[in-house]
């Protein structure tokens, strides 16, 4: 698992260099407060306390420097505020000037320095940590327990497809129920073929060593309220004979992002022993060509028996989410969220920074969208609008897997809605799982998206704060 604990840590009075917090709002006050050649450098600078703005000003002594950064709200840190600082400055502790706590900020500080290295030469002159001190100590460890998760998606998504198949996401599950005392079993071959039948045609045409399977992590006591999380683990996506182009398959090792952010959202719920009864499930397959690839025209029958028609082979993400979502219907669920990299068409409604979050619960979903607004991890939500339920109209099965070319974000949540079980609260986050361009914190590569949101909505609603049922 990662450790991210050496980035932060308690403030004991030790040497460290200031980081002065400014905003617009207070930027005229500060300033007529500081020295005279601290006012005239920041001015020389062009220093307007825009967010990310950073500027280094000397001390009274050769080697006595402070930092001036410029954020949004001062009285509001948000994730990234502070990220710059641990990106472009050197190795050693720094701590915030004034009565200022990072809050939130402190995700962004350690996230800004983790990387995956398994592939990359290690830089030559290796620069040691930015470590942040805080006095906040229960923040301290709660920020961390979300970056560490949050760098476990990214490094998930990141890795290429040859090392994160469908075994290697097992490996990932069976490292976490490990280290939480949880229970795991792994449905595959014959079984699979028989109780999970759409998750086993996807995955059929892959090599051997790449099998289809279904992992399942059991937690919790049981008199505790039954919480189902699912992720699409679909490790690599050719589309299947329903080919992608070149370009088209170029990020498809991030088609599993929505069982990194499953798995790491159990983690979260683990480690702070939540007082919930988990079920996570993974469909982990890769969607390959071979001569025993599922076809175009196929009618595949389903866990909930629902016969499917395929209009499409690249549209099998809801396939594999369809049966885990009817087997965690089968527990009754006090609610069931799962995330998938599932399609385009969310990009296009909402771009690559939100994911397109459906709910068949209002409640619910009002509660993911102000938990991802407060803790700076936004979602926004998009109807089930029934009116498009027969644009995946079949003639020959109870439905299609395809629903022609409109609102397809849509037509896929409507889709999945036929497998959740009657009166189960459910949200599904159509999420990119991946950054396109870097920002402060944010590097270009995987990103977890509604993990955060999804964290605090449920720690609020089982744990403390207790926001209700859905």
């Amino acid at each position: 698992m990662i450790d991210l604990s050496h980035l932060v840590q308690p403030d004991l009075g030790q040497s460290a260099r200031p980081v002065h917090l400014i905003d617009k709002a207070g930027l005229a006050d500060w300033l007529n407060a500081a020295p005279p050649r601290i006012r005239n450098h920041l001015a020389a600078m062009r220093f307007t306390a825009r967010p990310h703005e950073l500027v280094l000003v000397p001390g009274d002594h050769a080697d006595d420097w402070a930092v001036v950064l410029g954020v949004a709200d001062v009285r509001n840190l948000r994730p990234w505020c502070l990220a710059k600082v641990p990106e472009v400055l050197a190795a050693g502790h720094y701590r915030l000037a004034g009565d200022v706590r990072p809050g939130q900020a402190l995700i962004g500080w350690a996230l800004a320095q983790h990387r995956l290295t398994a592939y990359k030469k290690p830089d030559e002159n290796p620069q040691g940590p930015r470590v942040l001190l805080t006095s906040d100590p229960a923040r301290q460890s709660d920020a961390l327990a979300e970056a560490e998760a949050t760098a476990w998606v990214r490094d998930l998504v990141n890795t290429p497809a040859e090392d994160m198949g469908p075994a290697a996401l097992e490996s990932a599950a069976e490292e976490l129920a490990r280290a939480h005392n949880a229970v795991l079993e792994v449905t595959r071959g014959d079984a699979l073929a028989t109780q999970y039948p759409m998750i086993h045609a996807v995955g059929r045409a892959a090599a051997r060593s790449h099998a289809p399977r279904l992992i399942e992590l059991h937690w919790g006591r049981e008199d505790h309220p039954r919480v189902a999380i699912i992720g699409k683990g679909v490790c690599f996506d050719s589309g299947g004979l329903d080919i992608k182009s070149a370009a088209g398959m170029l990020l498809m090792k991030k088609d599993m992002g929505g069982a990194a952010h499953a798995l790491a959202l159990a983690q979260l719920i683990m480690r702070a022993r939540l007082p919930v009864r988990l079920h996570m499930l993974v469909g982990a397959v890769e969607n390959a060509i071979s001569g025993n690839a599922f076809r175009p025209g196929d009618v595949l029958k389903s866990r909930k028996g629902i016969t499917v028609e395929i209009g499409n082979t690249d549209a099998e993400g809801r396939l594999v989410l369809a049966d885990c979502l009817a087997k965690a219907s089968e527990g009754s669920p006090d609610l069931m969220i799962d995330f998938a990299t599932l399609t385009g068409a969310a990009r296009v409604a909402v771009g690559p920074d939100l994911p397109a979050l459906f709910a068949n619960s209002d409640p619910l979903a009002e509660g993911l969208i102000a938990s991802g607004m407060a803790v700076g991890d936004p979602g926004w939500r998009l109807p089930l609008w029934a009116g498009y339920e027969d644009m995946y109209t079949s003639d020959i099965a109870d439905i299609g897997n395809s629903g022609g070319s409109f609102a397809g974000a849509i037509t896929a949540a409507l889709f999945l809605q036929r497998f959740v079980g009657e009166g189960v609260p459910w949200a599904h986050f159509d999420t990119y799982a991946w950054r396109p361009t870097p920002r402060p914190g944010q590097p270009k590569g995987g990103e977890a998206m509604g993990l955060r949101a999804s964290w605090h909505y449920l720690r609020g609603r089982y744990g403390d704060a207790g926001q209700g049922a859905a």
